[in-house]
């Protein structure tokens, strides 16, 4: 099978890790442009280029699509960038016309701008350090009231006009993506929505596109995966196994949906069945009363059963706490063994992170064709020293970007997972962003 790839920009999880789940697959012939092409923190991708590479792909079985790169420059920038609506609609209608032109099922995703709940710009507009939370009450007030005028607001107009226009172009553009998709230019189009609230814009905005005929799914950055999952095609049905089956009906920090809906809709999204007399079980650690997380210090009780291999094949969604692995439970998974049935593991920033790319590997593993297991076990090794030993033990350890002091600290680590997948590692470590957020784990 041949198939196209878009990231949404180059970080490790956007970037890396989908060819390390495709190279699962040894006859999946995997095409992504080169790296240097894509957006990051603070640059634009170049969509002159990436319209080339599109443009001089062979004939291939699917190609999946970032249009916030193709449109923006990527998912940061289609929040910054100061193009207007109508050249950014100049520019995609190119893309539709290369799009056309090509013999591919398209499987497409866009996002509809998020709302971030604090003062920090990194990843937004320059006045967010001093108004993003305004903003985020504004937004979130405005929403649940139903009228502007009920809310008392001291954003400065022209910071609000801007803000407002850039959502307002943002989501004409999505509807035009709708309309191709009534065209049947699309295979799939998603509209993702990342770090939501009950109210907000971008809610409004959500429902609005779902009335119109469009499929909205909260998360972001495992959205392409759940995405790739699909284009594979195939069946593979999966069970689930919760860990606290009382509480699945609580909702995981930057998500609007139950863990059990999160679950549910990445599975249906990926193209997969649920059954109880399934291929492969999917056991999540889910949490009780809320999810925790390590780096913001939100506490919760960690986990507190036996771990025993299951007999059938299995796949395990640490999502107890955000940003990384319980590892409470680790403990004792670790301790059990990983078994000739096991299909991965993922403890990645949000709930949906985890779940849309651990199901992909899954999938990919299940249906292989050529099957390679020590492309897998290089996949396991990568998500084991990111989500469990950097996330949630040795981040806490770091106070800046410090590649030696890293290495140093990730040793005892890299001994403990060795083990546990029985394989020899040595791995190099990067801030490919130079920040703390995320790590960039490259076996040598």
């Amino acid at each position: 099978m041949k198939i196209g790839f878009l990231p949404i920009d180059n970080r490790p999880v956007c970037y890396t890790l989908p060819q390390q789940i495709a190279a699962i697959d040894s006859s999946i012939e995997f095409f992504i442009p080169k790296r240097d092409m894509l957006g990051d923190l603070t640059k634009y991708a170049d969509v002159e280029g990436i319209f080339d590479w599109l443009n001089n792909l062979p004939d291939l079985d699917a190609i999946v699509i970032s249009l916030d790169t193709a449109a923006y420059g990527g998912l940061i920038s289609s929040r910054r960038c100061p193009e207007t609506f109508e050249q950014i609609r100049c520019r995609i209608e190119r893309l539709k016309e290369i799009l056309k032109r090509k013999n591919a099922k398209i499987y497409a995703f866009s996002s509809i701008m998020r709302i971030s709940n604090n003062n920090v710009n990194e990843e937004e507009k320059e006045y967010w350090n001093i108004w993003g939370k305004r903003i985020f009450d504004y937004s979130y007030q405005t929403h649940k009231l139903g009228c502007e005028s009920c809310i008392t607001n001291i954003i400065p107009s022209e910071i609000l006009d801007d803000y407002m226009a850039t959502r307002k172009r943002n989501f004409e553009i999505n509807k035009i993506y709708l309309e191709w998709q009534k065209e049947g230019l699309f295979e799939v189009l998603v509209f993702s929505k990342d770090d939501c609230a009950e109210y907000g814009f971008n809610v409004q905005e959500a429902q609005i596109l779902e009335k119109l005929g469009g499929f909205v799914k909260t998360g972001a950055d495992e959205i392409p995966l759940t995405l790739l999952a699909r284009a594979i095609g195939g069946d593979v049905s999966v069970n689930t196994v919760f860990a606290e089956p009382e509480q699945i009906h609580l909702i995981s920090n930057y998500e609007d949906v139950s863990v059990e809906k999160s679950v549910l809709g990445q599975l249906e999204l990926a193209g997969c069945n649920v059954s109880e007399n399934a291929d492969i079980t999917l056991f999540v650690n889910n949490f009780l009363n809320s999810q925790g997380e390590i780096v913001m210090k939100r506490t919760t009780t960690p986990y507190r059963g036996d771990f025993s291999r299951p007999e059938r094949n299995y796949m395990v969604a640490d999502v107890r706490f955000a940003n990384g692995a319980d590892n409470a439970f680790m403990e004792k998974f670790l301790t059990a063994g990983m078994g000739d049935n096991f299909y991965g593991y993922s403890a990645w920033n949000t709930s949906a992170n985890s779940l849309g790319s651990l199901i992909c590997a899954a999938k990919v593993k299940f249906l292989a064709k050529i099957y390679n297991n020590t492309a897998f076990k290089r996949l396991q090794a990568v998500r084991l020293l990111d989500d469990w030993a950097y996330q949630a033990n040795v981040r806490q350890m770091l106070s800046v970007p410090d590649r030696e002091k890293l290495a140093a600290l990730m040793k005892p680590f890299e001994k403990r997972v060795s083990e546990f997948l029985g394989m020899e590692i040595k791995a190099e470590y990067y801030f490919p962003w130079n920040r703390l957020f995320e790590v960039e784990v490259e076996l040598i």
